[in-house]
């Protein structure tokens, strides 16, 4: 497919903190898109919010005004959890490629309804902005894993928390999905369904609420696969933290910042083997920039996106699974989705 001459352009739904500080700088930095336009309910704020990033973005007052434009190709989604699928579904009906913030919806049935939709309109691309899989310390872990560095992988823990007690903030709010697990408890999962290639069988878990913001504050969990294990902490409420160690038969991988490394600071993996140690240095490695990179080819090459929706699905199979076994103090069973669902 030949690339279309025009420059894709990006409508952002709200005016959320990951767009200003993570997305739209990476979408400003790339040669093959621009940003066109932004949407907030409160049109002063959409106005304030696209001067910040210059003269000739336009600002609307609803997202509704945004999906009508003509001029938008790409919609960036990232509203709280609970417009997720609202938003992106509306997104496809007005024609528009969609690129939605993690989690995908509340639960895989909303994941699974998108799924539907996207089958429907086989010419858009949408996918799930799991951005830390594109950045150059995962693509080494993951070759890493791939080529037998560590031997056969048995198990993969994750701890990832942080600690905010703001009722006004979404990620305590749990009528509107915030909580540990959905907003960075799926990390956990996503990584170790991305290193064992497959999906585990059953899950145990434990959960603390906050019964003030009803959500979870601390979420742990065990993932059982064919080939091993996997672990998970995650919280609202803890010391900010976040590491990921990876174990095989003969080695160890730790990535010590997995997930959203300081762009102006070297993301590092350590290679533990046979008593060797190797040290893997990434400088202003932008996973954003990549994310974003990795969308376009999508939308003008008409490839597949990095990341399926079936794999959105299959996450959020996960958590529901994972919600289900701290409510009944048991382990519960995982079906997952299949590529032909």
């Amino acid at each position: 497919m030949e690339k279309p001459r025009d420059l894709l352009r990006w409508g952002v739904l709200s005016t959320a903190n990951i767009a200003r500080k993570a997305l739209i700088p990476a979408l400003l930095k790339s040669k093959n898109s621009r940003l066109t336009a932004v949407a907030s309910r409160d049109l002063n704020k959409a106005i304030a919010f696209a001067g910040d990033f210059g003269g000739n973005i336009k600002a609307h007052g609803s997202y509704q005004a945004l999906l009508d434009d003509h001029d938008i190709d790409v919609v960036y989604n990232p509203t709280p959890n609970h417009l997720h699928l609202e938003l992106s579904l509306a997104a496809i009906a007005a024609g528009k490629h969609v690129l939605c913030e993690k989690p995908i919806g509340l639960n895989s049935a909303e994941a699974e309804q998108l799924l539907n939709a996207t089958r429907q309109h086989p010419t858009l691309k949408v996918m799930e902005a799991f951005m830390y899989r594109l950045h150059p310390q995962w693509r080494k872990v993951k070759e890493l894993v791939t080529g037998g560095a560590i031997g056969e992988l048995k198990h993969v823990n994750t701890v990832f928390t942080y600690n905010n007690t703001d009722p006004d903030n979404v990620r305590n709010q749990g009528d509107i999905g915030g909580g540990a697990l959905l907003d960075i408890g799926c990390y956990g999962i996503s990584v170790a369904r991305w290193l064992f290639d497959s999906e585990p069988q059953r899950v145990v878990a434990s959960q603390r609420i906050d019964k003030a913001f009803n959500t979870d504050v601390h979420t742990s969990a065990t993932l059982q696969f064919e080939r091993g294990e996997s672990t998970f902490y995650c919280s609202t409420q803890t010391q900010w933290s976040q590491s990921v160690e990876i174990f095989g038969k003969c080695g160890k991988i730790v990535v010590h910042v997995p997930f959203n490394p300081v762009i102006s600071d070297s993301a590092r993996i350590t290679l533990l083997r046979h008593n060797e140690i190797q040290r893997f240095e990434y400088a202003n490695a932008d996973h954003y920039l990549e994310q974003v990179i990795a969308f376009e080819n999508s939308v003008i090459y008409d490839l597949p996106c990095p990341t399926p929706l079936e794999d959105a699905v299959n996450n959020m199979k996960v958590i529901d699974a994972v919600f289900a076994s701290a409510k009944r103090a048991a382990w519960v069973e995982i079906e997952a989705c299949s590529p032909d669902h």
